[in-house]
């Protein structure tokens, strides 16, 4: 393969991964939800907890993609089966995101509920990376994008696995950034632009979930109609 083809393919993986997972973590809507949670705290322990937290869902969104198609080859799981699953959870985490009255706080009420300032660094990892910055969808997707790549060449594969993690490491700094900057970033976005691009990242991802979708269920209807034409043409015989 060409130089050139090397890098349309480290392009689209890039962007690829990039169009998939970033709407579905979502920092803006992290945002408001990680700094009512830790209301009261220094800007130095925000600074911290944003750190962590990134560092966190780089390290569970890296490692979804690239063994979680391991563990389901375990059991006996196929790819398209993968592909038409994950894309089936991408459209309705974009569907729960496109329909929700109040995105930043609604799914974590309870969460929000009794949380006391002294439990903020001992949070670092549950709530706030696990379910809020990442939660099963996120994780459902990078399983999905892991099982998207097509290795047809040892270059190819290094060429995809390098723009994913360049990828997931341009999603945890996006996530940092809002976070260590909540509170400005909100001032300045207000509620009604929050809103706005929350509702054009939640179509974008339910198109990025419908086309995961498409591909797994047309690689699944042209396997049907090969064992279809398999199994008629040695009948005929």
């Amino acid at each position: 393969m060409s130089i050139n083809e090397y890098i349309l393919i480290f392009s689209r993986s890039f962007l690829f991964v990039l169009a998939t997972l970033l709407p579905i973590v979502n920092p803006p809507a992290v945002a408001p939800i990680f700094l009512t949670m830790t209301e009261g705290a220094s800007a130095s322990t925000r600074k911290l907890l944003a750190k962590r937290i990134s560092i966190n869902v780089f390290v569970m969104l890296t490692l979804a993609a690239l063994f979680g198609n391991m563990v389901l080859s375990f059991f006996g799981l196929s790819l398209p089966i993968v592909r038409l699953g994950g894309g089936l959870l991408v459209v309705a985490s974009a569907w729960q995101l496109v329909n929700a009255k109040d995105p930043d706080t609604d799914a974590h009420e309870k969460l929000v509920e009794n949380y006391s300032q002294e439990k903020v660094k001992s949070s670092a990892f549950y709530p706030l990376t696990f379910p809020i910055a990442c939660g099963p969808g996120s994780i459902s997707a990078a399983i999905t994008v892991g099982a998207s790549f097509d290795f047809i060449s040892a270059g190819a594969g290094v060429m995809s696995v390098s723009a994913m993690i360049l990828a997931v490491i341009s999603v945890s700094t996006i996530l940092f950034f809002c976070l260590r900057f909540a509170a400005r970033f909100l001032a300045r976005l207000g509620a009604s632009g929050t809103a706005v691009f929350m509702r054009l990242s939640a179509f974008i991802l339910l198109c990025i979930g419908v086309q995961i979708m498409w591909d797994g269920a047309h690689e699944l209807i042209m396997r049907l109609f090969a064992d279809i034409y398999s199994t008629y043409s040695r009948t005929s015989l």
